[in-house]
């Protein structure tokens, strides 16, 4: 495993509840990653972010770690939850609610 994908490993590790994004959630730099880290921002819970474009290897990195080719990712307890798309649907029916809660639980205990 290179040293990007050990990076990313330990990120996803290191972090109950983390999105890879264009940009920060104060100032995402496109509109699925804003519409991504509001949806997760609404579940109340604090979360991790990774900003892509600050680190090109991070980016191009990411899409081969989850075997996923778009951003925003989101990752809950190490595991890819999905892209806007699916993040927007889980949080209108809650179910994005309740994963974020049991991964702030995890993290806590």
């Amino acid at each position: 495993m290179d040293q990007v994908q050990e990076t990313i490993a330990k990120q996803v590790k290191e972090n109950p509840i983390l999105l890879y994004m264009k940009g920060s959630p104060q100032q995402p730099q496109c509109g699925f990653s804003m519409r991504a880290a509001q949806a997760l921002a609404g579940c109340g819970k604090e979360f991790a972010y990774v900003d892509v474009l600050q680190d090109e290897a991070i980016r191009q990195g990411i899409k081969e770690f989850g075997n996923w080719p778009t951003i925003p990712q989101l990752y809950l307890n190490g595991e890819l939850v999905g892209g806007c798309d699916i993040i927007m649907e889980m949080y209108e029916s809650g179910d994005l609610q309740k994963m974020v809660d049991q991964a702030a639980e995890g993290a806590n205990s």
